[in-house]
């Protein structure tokens, strides 16, 4: 059924019970696993709105953090014996997935949510996920974690 799952990861709680969903289809198929995360420049925005400016070196920091964070995933999955690999890219996460995706052939995208009480948050972080669907090529599995949880 599943052959190319791309499991859009940043080490949140959400992306670990997504991890967990991709590796009981993963075993269910015998499917590669291609983990990709994806920094954003959003905070360039806010910082010049508000006068501030980012150096190189925090930017290094950033994508030192999400390489950390994306290898002890694939090193989880690789230690089940599951054949995976991990890619970081910077953008907009919906528009690089969804990219990322169908270059690649992936046949399923798995990306974690967790639910938001604060109806701010819920427009916020809503029109990122809603823009990943209509992005896709393939289907798209939404792992849901609740926020009392």
């Amino acid at each position: 059924m599943y052959k190319n799952i791309l499991l859009a990861y940043d080490g949140s709680e959400a992306d670990q019970k997504a991890l967990l969903a991709c590796k009981e289809l993963a075993n269910w198929s015998s499917a590669n696993i291609t983990l990709l995360s994806v920094s954003t420049n959003n905070y360039h925005v806010s910082m010049e709105i508000v006068g501030g400016f980012v150096t190189q070196d925090e930017m290094e920091i950033d994508e030192e953090a999400q390489r950390e964070i994306l290898d002890t995933g694939v090193q989880s999955l690789r230690s089940g014996g599951y054949n995976v690999t991990g890619v970081c890219l910077r953008g907009d996460p919906a528009f690089e997935i969804a990219q990322f995706a169908k270059k690649n052939n992936a046949d399923l995208i798995i990306v974690g949510h967790k639910h938001r009480t604060n109806w701010a948050a819920r427009w916020w972080g809503g029109a990122r996920s809603k823009a990943l669907i209509e992005l896709s090529h393939c289907s798209v599995l939404i792992v849901i974690l609740d926020e009392a949880a």
